[in-house]
């Protein structure tokens, strides 16, 4: 965290710095020192071209000057973002108090009556319906993004018998833009890296095991040396397209190319295990199908896993409404059956293509 103080200590603005950190959650930032967090966000420069003082350590928050404050508590390895729509929430929060109320509180007081659970129903079908209408509105906008439309993307091309899946393929791509590098690894997730500028990605580092020679990885470095992502060299550049992507990779980066000997180790898909950018390695690589059904499910990143099967426990006593002869509670089964498809449908869809398309090995379809 850095706190921006007058000079009587008085806070004026706070920056927590994972949320200014692309890596964060991928380095071991709590081990990193006040100032190595700081050059990889870019915050000394800015300071710096403000005429600020910089102070680091316990005695910022004493001193009245901007620093990294370790004594906050905070955890400077989590980004605090929010994702979701502020009327996602609060449609899903109105449509469980709807059905707490009239399910629960309303016949409990004795004046429920022929609507009563339509009503609830109603507002339980609001808790996935609202999470349909935000993932169509994201899949629309993200198909129309033209942010990438002037970028050259390079995509991964890994050596016969790596085992690389259909969604590593698919899915994890390089886009080089005038001013940024965005890497996209195994289950989608973007980061953002800028060009040769103060806190950016100024050289690429080819990793060589000197014994055999063989490249197993790339670093991409910063002006302070420091790596800023990590890519396996055996599943982006050591296929049959590989030294072409390579080579259009750099010419499109515009960035030098060095190359430096590592130690190898003995397990040759875990040579980065003790990489500062170890877990970016891990992310850029095929990733284990069940870790990245979760991280690609809906309901474990952003919804919580019980939901699927709370949801459609909730709705079976107005599911028996569809064989009643009261039209109210005909609705009300209908509305229950909408909102049990709602929360099963995509979960089963989601399990099913990764299973039998997205996590299945390239090779093996090919053959």
């Amino acid at each position: 965290m850095v706190d921006f103080l007058t000079m009587d200590g008085r806070s004026l603005l706070r920056v927590p710095l994972a949320e200014w950190l692309p890596e964060a959650g991928l380095v071991g930032l709590l081990q990193l020192s006040p100032r190595e967090c700081l050059e990889r966000t870019g915050l000394p420069a800015l300071v710096a071209e403000l005429g600020v003082l910089l102070e680091e350590g316990d005695s910022a928050a004493s001193t009245g000057h901007p620093g990294a404050d370790r004594e906050s508590g905070a955890r400077p390895d989590i980004a605090r973002y929010a994702d979701l729509a502020v009327w996602h929430s609060w449609v899903r929060g109105l449509g469980m108090l709807v059905w707490f109320v009239f399910f629960l509180v309303v016949p409990m007081l004795g004046h429920g009556n022929r609507w009563t659970v339509l009503i609830a129903t109603t507002g339980l079908f609001l808790v996935p319906g609202a999470d349909l209408v935000l993932r169509i509105l994201q899949r629309t906008r993200t198909h129309g993004d033209a942010l990438f439309a002037g970028a050259d993307v390079v995509v991964p091309s890994p050596e016969s018998g790596a085992g690389a899946t259909r969604r590593f393929l698919d899915t994890a791509a390089l886009g080089v833009l005038p001013g940024d590098l965005v890497l996209t690894d195994t289950v989608g997730t973007e980061r953002w890296l800028p060009l040769r500028r103060n806190q950016g990605v100024t050289r690429l580092v080819r990793l060589v095991e000197p014994s055999s020679g063989a490249v197993l990885g790339v670093e991409f470095r910063d002006k302070q040396n420091a790596a800023r992502a990590l890519l396996p060299w055996r599943w982006w550049f050591a296929g049959p397209a590989g030294a072409e992507n390579w080579s259009r990779f750099v010419k499109a980066s515009g960035l030098p190319v060095s190359d430096e000997n590592v130690r190898h180790s003995r397990d040759a898909d875990g040579w980065w295990k003790n990489h500062t950018m170890a877990a970016d390695a891990r992310w850029l690589a095929p990733v284990d199908p069940k870790r990245a059904r979760e991280k690609t499910s809906w309901h474990s990143t952003v919804r919580g896993g019980g939901e699927a099967i709370v949801v459609p426990i909730l709705c079976l006593i107005p599911l028996l409404g569809l064989d009643s002869d009261q039209p109210e509670a005909r609705v009300a089964g209908v509305l229950a059956a909408l909102t049990i498809l709602a929360e099963l449908v995509p979960v089963v869809a989601h399990r099913l293509t990764s299973r039998f398309q997205l996590d299945r090995r390239a090779e093996a379809e090919a053959a």
